[in-house]
């Protein structure tokens, strides 16, 4: 057990490969595309789901059950059969956004509507990056254009929605919404880096990277900040030389 925590946690990138601005490889930048195609569907279907449940109420006991079936059959399918594999997640995705407002209105009296709004914003953001990536490989323009692009999309989304189609939610909502979904797409552009760095060498399952982008969210996270707590320690370990040196030389006589 102690192993496997450790495993998940353990990465073997650093920040150097994180803030990489070159061309990504041609390899990497296929594997990437292919994973954004598929969390773009994957959350285009789920938004569906849910607004068939926001208009005739599908989700229940049959949706709940179909989507853990589908999750089931998709760990127990070989990654080979890559067919079967993206059509069980699309209905385990479909399954999912009919049923994840029975829960969310239960336990967060969070309305249907709202899960709609927030699973079609998460979809702009992915359509945004699997755009972007059809147009170029540096990570630069991918990146930092596809972060900042997928913000404006989704807000201008969210306060359409919550201003034309579902009348009623404030401002302080709409930005909190936003808030939420800015920080995940902020994660994605380092869980993004992550595959690229593990393309280079192995093969990429893009279906189980559907998955993987919230399973990996607090590994990558504590690893993220275990970087850069590493550069604060050694920046002031090299400030702590200078001033040292510094005071040294002034005390020394030439």
């Amino acid at each position: 057990m102690k192993n496997a925590v450790k495993a998940y946690f353990e990465r073997t990138w650093n920040r150097e490969d994180m803030t990489n601005p070159d061309e990504i490889p041609l390899r990497a930048h296929e594997s990437l595309k292919r994973v954004y195609l598929t969390l773009f569907c994957a959350m285009l279907t789920a938004t569906f789901g849910s607004i068939l449940h926001l208009i005739w109420e599908a989700g229940g006991l049959f949706t709940v059950l179909s989507s853990v079936a589908s999750l089931l059959c998709l760990y127990l399918t070989s990654p080979w059969s890559v067919k079967k594999r993206v059509l069980l997640l699309m209905i385990a995705a479909f399954s999912f956004g009919a049923s994840i407002g029975i829960f969310t209105k239960y336990l967060f009296e969070i309305d249907q509507d709202i899960v709609v709004s927030i699973l079609s914003a998460a979809a702009i953001g992915f359509g945004t990056f699997w755009f972007g990536a059809l147009l170029s490989r540096l990570r630069a323009i991918l990146y930092t254009g596809c972060l900042l692009h997928s913000h404006a999309f989704m807000l201008s989304w969210l306060v359409i929605t919550s201003d034309m189609i579902f009348v009623g939610y404030s401002v302080q909502w709409t930005l909190k919404v936003f808030a939420v979904l800015a920080m995940f797409m902020g994660y994605f552009v380092i869980y993004s880096q992550e595959i690229v760095y593990n393309s280079l060498s192995e093969d990429v399952n893009f279906v189980n990277c559907t998955f993987t982008i919230f399973f990996n969210l607090p590994a990558i996270v504590v690893h993220v900040a275990r970087l850069e707590l590493i550069e604060v320690t050694e920046l002031k370990l090299n400030t702590s030389e200078a001033k040292f040196c510094e005071y040294f030389l002034a005390n020394t006589d030439c």
